[in-house]
């Protein structure tokens, strides 16, 4: 009689879990995607991190770009205070971010409103509205600069509408010069800041405007209540492009007027670039440069903080 004897096993062993073998394969990240990270964030920590610590360095510095710096302390920012062309600067920056940065962002809102709805030939009226926002500050300063000349288009114009009476230098009076130089950077603007709002007004729901017409709400309601309560977000993108623009507007005013005549169009950023480059004082430029990136940190950072709160 056979004797049935037992037989080992020969299935395989159990797989580990896919689930662990998964988290595993997820956490590894392949090398091109670092280096895709990697190589930008170094080049930036190189030519923007790094030299914005040396500014900070160097503002408490006295440094004339060529011999070795010294240290001054807190010297740079004592002169300030008796500085009256930084006085003069600070108060043309400040309404040149309340003109600028209040018009470009009601204007901005006011088109993105007028051209969100799809019809026949809106995208031409976009496209025309966006277009200085493609060229240089430059080419555009050069344009109007041609345009305010005493002979130029503007004066024309007000010649041929029988108001002789407001002929004007528009650039070289020191009670428009700051004004002239608004508009053009103004006229840039405006297309960017439309842009961002069409953005944010595609993304709300239309459901909340049929709700609210069935409520009763008039045009003005639906846009108090629904439309800027949803931009809220984009709001807060909008300001931060207007204070940092703002804080940084160089090349339109550089090319116009220089910060002139007298210094009624200065702005910080063009008396800390005269200061530094021209008459070779880095270091009170550098604080010059302290003192912008204060005020715009500031600016942004209560905005957020107040929107951060109103949100929770």
């Amino acid at each position: 009689m056979a004797v049935l004897t037992p037989t080992k096993s020969t299935s395989p062993a159990p797989a580990p879990p896919r689930g662990k073998r998964g988290r595993g394969a997820a956490r590894r990240t392949p090398p091109l995607v670092l280096a895709f990270v990697l190589i930008p964030l170094l080049a930036e920590a190189l030519w923007v991190f790094w030299p914005a610590l040396q500014g900070f360095y160097l503002a408490l510095t006295d440094w004339d770009g060529v011999s070795a710096p010294t240290f001054v302390g807190l010297d740079n920012f004592r002169e300030m205070a008796g500085d009256d062309t930084f006085r003069s600067a600070t108060w043309h920056t400040v309404l040149w971010l309340v003109l600028f940065g209040g018009l470009s962002a009601v204007l901005g809102l006011a088109t993105a409103l007028l051209l969100q709805q799809e019809r026949r030939g809106i995208g031409f009226y976009r496209a025309a509205l966006f277009l200085p926002v493609v060229f240089s500050l430059v080419a555009t300063a050069l344009v109007w600069q041609a345009i305010y000349q005493p002979d130029g288009v503007l004066n024309q114009v007000l010649s041929s509408v029988g108001l002789d009476s407001l002929r004007h230098a528009w650039l070289a009076d020191q009670d428009t010069a700051l004004y002239a130089v608004i508009v053009p950077a103004l006229w840039r603007q405006i297309g960017y800041v439309m842009v961002l709002y069409l953005a944010g007004l595609k993304g709300i729901d239309p459901a909340l405007y049929e709700a609210a017409k069935v409520d009763g709400a008039g045009p003005w309601q639906r846009f108090r209540h629904v439309t800027l309560p949803q931009l809220r977000s984009v709001n807060a993108v909008v300001l931060s492009v207007i204070v940092i623009d703002s804080l940084r507007s160089f090349d339109v005013v550089w090319s116009l007027t220089r910060g002139g005549p007298y210094h009624s169009s200065e702005l910080l950023s063009t008396y800390m670039y005269s200061t530094a480059f021209q008459s070779l004082r880095l270091g009170y430029g550098s604080a010059l440069a302290v003192v912008i990136f204060v005020l715009a940190f500031g600016v942004i950072a209560s905005y957020l903080v107040r929107a951060f709160r109103e949100a929770d």
